[in-house]
């Protein structure tokens, strides 16, 4: 029998891939049913599982409705300034102890965003920024080393430009 050079990767990589179709499809939803209803049999396990779960489904959800905007914000004192995102509006109980227009925000911490401060402000002390989420989060991971582009073109004299 002739030997093919590569033919051992191809056949690897082939039945990875197809390992990874089968358990995707039939064992492995069997297998996160399973274990899901291991967990929710565990008292304080559940509360926490299940929490976790609904904060991570909306975040890495495909409609991309987690973060709406992303927002400049005077955090955590006065005169440091900090890119947060916006994460809707204060509801339930709260609403009624806040007075004035305020709005849900989440500042995340570099370089691990998942991790951050849910903090309710007044849409006054906010600033709206013209980048997108994914760029504002770049940004954070990279802790500023790779900023966003101008999105107003530059003069000779390196004064932003308004369109």
């Amino acid at each position: 029998m002739a030997s093919i050079p590569g033919i051992g990767t191809l056949l690897t990589l082939l039945v990875i891939f197809l390992t990874g179709v089968v358990a995707a499809n039939f064992i492995g939803q069997r297998l996160i049913l399973f274990w899901e209803g291991v967990l929710s049999r565990i008292p304080v396990v559940k509360s926490i599982y299940y929490s976790v779960k609904q904060v991570s489904d909306t975040l890495f959800s495909s409609n991309g409705e987690a973060f709406r905007k992303a927002l400049l914000v005077e955090y955590p004192r006065k005169g440091c300034w900090t890119i947060a995102f916006l994460t809707g509006q204060p509801g339930g109980d709260v609403i009624n102890h806040l007075h004035g227009d305020y709005l849900s925000i989440y500042v995340p911490t570099t370089p691990n965003p998942t991790s951050g401060f849910f903090l309710m402000m007044p849409r006054s002390d906010i600033i709206e920024l013209d980048m997108t989420v994914d760029e504002a989060l770049k940004y954070i991971i990279s802790m500023g080393v790779v900023a966003p582009s101008n999105h107003h073109p530059v003069d000779p004299a390196g004064h932003a430009q308004n369109q």
